[in-house]
């Protein structure tokens, strides 16, 4: 099928099918990270209920609970969304990947969902039905079913970033799973999750300290917001210094399978050793990207100039410049078409054979042969550059943030505060700690724009080009439901907020 794909679709087909998709995966990301940040925060609390069998905790986890559970149901909608537009937008992805990339979206759904779904009933309507043990299982048990859930949706997502565990078969014209441990447990994924759900945690977190102030400039439900406060930035705290190591195991990851992508996050475009980091153009971290990338700070980084024109690293590692690896992407495709003519035509298995040969040894580059100028390799570099200068910085902001909230809420150390408490400042502390909740998922949003943007053209990762991996589709079909979902997922952000802010103002039962 990929041999006699006719490149010539709509290129408004292509580009508004990629911003339908990423209108949907940016909504569903408001989302899910306050799932997975909350399904910590009202684990915590309801454990000091079950410890201490005070009821004030026990309303505080119901309080928490509810709005976990509003924004959960969001996130379910628009997730269900998405992974439809894999077989809408994408049919020739879907197909030619479709026995690998189905697998950990299926076991996500079969497990992982049916999971949350059963505990998340039990949390919400079994207080009066269960044990106090019970029913705090049930809680966890619905936080662990919705990172389970991220899990196989990252597994997925990491596949595309570096596909392993797969070979190419010329009969099927498909992509066909070899080792689902390789896919499911590939560095790249474990790196990726781990990174992305303490992340997640962070947005649990800034939101429970936002919600908190907001009480505490109201002078409303005190206690409820000084001990939820202390489990939010304590979370947060904790979450922020792990995403920060996590952040940097990813950096190395993307180093070795994604160079151009960290390239154009650096907007590198000369590479060497002993390669600094750059905070802005002109000012940089000496030696800083060559550690992130290498753990060395001698270690050699390539620039997209040297990705493009091929290079030798100082240990002698050479890669071929982007012309050779079209050229040789090219002779697979044409190897390929050659192998199945000699297949229908029964011609003898010495010509077939050599085909197959010629084939099997360029399939490495198979997707280049798809891509008519090497320019079309190269990345948005200002996007990438400024988005993960945002991510890290909004990080950054946030390891201070935590600390000095913990520091305010226990009042250590004394000599800084004096008799002042962290219920007597003045407003305009708690409208910064408001603020900083919107500032978050700009933070969470740059680092997806760096995943996804970073690896264009690439569906997946050297082995299919977005032209290539598109449905054939009018422009106008795609146009039409682009703006029907733009409208669908603001109204259900627009009620998500109203729900919430509803619900924040009522307040618990405490």
């Amino acid at each position: 099928m990929l041999q006699n794909l006719i490149l010539n679709i709509d290129a408004g087909t292509i580009d508004w099918s990629r911003a339908q998709f990423a209108l949907t995966a940016i909504y569903h990301w408001l989302f899910v990270p306050l799932t997975l940040g909350l399904a910590v925060i009202m684990g915590i609390v309801e454990t000091k209920y079950y410890q201490t069998r005070d009821d004030f905790w026990k309303e505080s986890a119901k309080f928490w609970q509810k709005l976990f559970g509003i924004n959960f149901a969001m996130g379910v909608a628009t997730g269900i969304i998405l992974e439809f537009e894999f077989g809408t937008n994408w049919s020739n992805y879907s197909w030619f990947v479709g026995d690998i990339f189905g697998a950990p979206l299926a076991v996500e759904g079969i497990v992982a969902f049916f999971m949350e779904s059963t505990f998340v009933a039990v949390m919400f309507f079994g207080w009066q039905k269960v044990s106090a043990g019970f029913h705090l299982a049930s809680t966890w048990l619905t936080g662990l079913g919705a990172t389970i859930s991220a899990w196989w949706i990252l597994v997925a997502n990491a596949w595309m970033q570096y596909p392993v565990g797969c070979e190419f078969n010329p009969d099927t014209m498909r992509n066909e799973m070899v080792s689902f441990a390789d896919v499911a447990l590939s560095p790249f994924a474990v790196s990726k999750f781990c990174h992305t759900i303490t992340s997640s945690w962070i947005i649990g977190a800034i939101f429970c300290v936002g919600v908190c102030c907001w009480y505490l400039m109201k002078k409303r439900h005190t206690r409820l917001a000084l001990e939820s406060m202390k489990i939010g930035a304590g979370v947060g705290l904790v979450a922020a210094l792990l995403a920060a190591a996590t952040g940097h195991k990813s950096g190395m990851d993307v180093a070795e399978v994604q160079p151009m992508k960290l390239a154009a996050m650096e907007a590198l475009y000369d590479g060497g050793t002993e390669q600094g980091l750059k905070l802005v153009e002109g000012i940089e971290i000496p030696y800083g990207l060559s550690i992130m990338a290498t753990n060395d700070p001698q270690g050699y980084v390539p620039g997209i100039n040297d990705l493009l024109n091929g290079y030798t690293t100082p240990d002698g590692k050479t890669e071929p410049s982007a012309d050779e690896k079209i050229a040789r992407g090219k002779k697979a495709i044409a190897a390929l078409a050659a192998y199945r003519k000699a297949k229908a035509d029964g011609a003898p298995d010495s010509i077939i054979n050599r085909q197959l040969s010629i084939l099997n040894s360029n399939i490495k580059f198979f997707g280049y042969g798809y891509v008519k100028d090497k320019s079309q390799l190269v990345p948005p570099v200002a996007v990438n550059f400024w988005a993960f200068r945002i991510m890290v910085g909004v990080g950054c902001l946030f390891i201070a943030f935590f600390a000095v909230i913990l520091a305010v809420s226990y009042r250590w150390p004394k000599f800084l505060f004096g008799k002042r408490d962290i219920t007597t400042l003045p407003a305009w502390h708690y409208w910064l700690a408001i603020a900083l909740i919107p500032l978050a998922y700009i933070g969470s949003e740059c680092g997806w724009l760096v995943a996804e943007f970073g690896r264009q053209p690439w569906t997946i990762q050297d082995m299919l080009p977005t032209w290539v991996a598109v449905s054939d589709l009018q422009s106008s079909s795609v146009i039409t439901t682009f703006f029907l979902f733009l409208i669908l997922f603001t109204t259900m952000l627009a009620v998500e907020i109203n729900i919430l802010l509803k619900q924040i103002k009522k307040g618990p039962a405490v």
